[in-house]
């Protein structure tokens, strides 16, 4: 049985310079898993989702979307998925419900038809069901436009960076949704710059600059983080990170949020080794500890080889 969504060697570039988009990239989404790709802007993961979604020709490679030939099947392939780009991209002038119906009307079926499907989401918007969607907040835009990508019932659904702009509250109540939607066995495939959500995908793909670097679990990835990782904090900022960046055991040292992220050539008594350096330098540790490497922390690391 064919996976839900198989790409094989997907190239894409642009203009008369051929800037590469997507470099020779490869993956498989399996069924009713959540697929991160996980990478910032310009890692490549729209021109991916525009590809898969029939909605721009791949240069080379060749991809299959619910057992679908991207190119000659396209048809085939609008019917069973549910698109959701990352620019809001419904009728502003038409309200929620005109939205709604619309899209309904385009793939031959009703609201009541698929009601169960957009039930939890709509409820939430139902009370603004008048409104003109190019009144809506960002998290009210959000759930709208899942609403209409979900109202013609399809098995794959590919959301672009859903959660980009939309306020903490709007984005953990998508997040919820999208759980409940593959518990009735939707394949998603979703995008995002925000490290912190790849924690709530089965499966992720770091991105940059067109390739994939690793894709894995989540915990695969974390766990195969090559060295122990360091949380050290003291004194200014600015200096701590300059002070551990010319330590001649350093492997590795960025910032962290207001901390300093470490790795040494030797983990040996690290604690007391740089505790004994920065003293030595000025510099007052106020706290040093082991610390899980984060998917972040793993991106970084990735960058560098």
């Amino acid at each position: 049985m064919a996976k839900p969504i198989q790409a094989h060697s997907l190239c894409k570039s642009y203009g008369e310079e051929k800037l590469l988009a997507v470099d020779n990239l490869s993956f498989t989404v399996e069924e009713g898993e959540i697929f991160g790709l996980i990478g910032p802007d310009g890692a490549g993961k729209t021109s991916i989702f525009r590809m898969l979604t029939t909605l721009l020709l791949p240069d080379s490679g060749h991809a299959t979307v619910g057992g679908f030939d991207i190119i000659k099947d396209y048809r085939s392939i609008r019917k069973i998925v549910g698109y959701m780009p990352g620019r809001f991209s419904l009728y502003q002038d038409l309200s929620v419900e005109e939205n709604l119906n619309f899209f309904a009307t385009i793939f031959n079926t009703t609201i009541k038809e698929n009601y169960h499907l957009i039930k939890d989401i709509y409820e939430q918007i139902e009370p603004f069901k008048k409104r003109r969607a190019g009144k809506l907040s960002g998290g009210m835009k959000q759930k709208l436009a899942l609403c209409c990508a979900l109202i013609h019932q399809p098995t794959i659904l590919f959301l672009d960076e859903p959660t980009t702009g939309v306020d903490p509250v709007s984005r953990k109540e998508l997040w919820e949704m999208l759980k409940r939607l593959k518990a009735k066995g939707i394949t998603i495939l979703v995008s995002t710059p925000y490290m912190d959500e790849a924690n709530l995908c089965d499966r992720i793909a770091l991105m940059q600059h067109g390739k994939i670097l690793s894709i894995d679990s989540p915990e695969n990835i974390s766990e195969a983080y090559p060295d122990p990782l360091f949380k050290v904090k003291g004194g200014k900022m600015s200096t701590l990170l300059k002070t551990l960046v010319e330590f001649e055991e350093t492997k590795s040292a960025y910032a962290f949020g207001d901390t300093v992220h470490l790795t040494l050539q030797e983990s040996t008594f690290a604690e007391q080794r740089v505790n004994d350096y920065l003293g030595q330098q000025g510099i007052q540790l106020s706290d040093i500890r082991r610390v899980q490497p984060s998917i972040e922390d793993c991106f970084i690391q990735l960058l560098k080889n």
